[in-house]
């Protein structure tokens, strides 16, 4: 699965990385390799809560058990999930 990602620089420094595919799906780190591991785990949170509620409303989706999320960055800016 690949998302969309921004990460840019805070008037303190610190980098926001947002998935623009999950609305209201951010996090920040002080360096780039922390925003962009925290904002792994944001993206699966996110995934999981949603996924959380079809179940309650499709009880034959069942949910995954793999609770990691690989990320690829490349100098365009350009993330990528496997």
């Amino acid at each position: 699965m690949q998302f969309n990602v921004v990460v840019e620089r805070d008037e303190d420094g610190r980098y926001v990385a947002e998935c623009l595919d999950l609305p209201g799906c951010l996090s920040e780190g002080e360096t780039l390799g922390e925003a962009l591991e925290n904002i792994s785990e944001a993206i699966l949170g996110c995934l999981k809560s949603r996924l959380k509620l079809l179940l309650e409303k499709q009880t034959w989706i069942e949910i995954p058990t793999e609770d990691k999320v690989s990320v690829q960055f490349d100098m365009s800016g350009a993330l990528r999930y496997a």
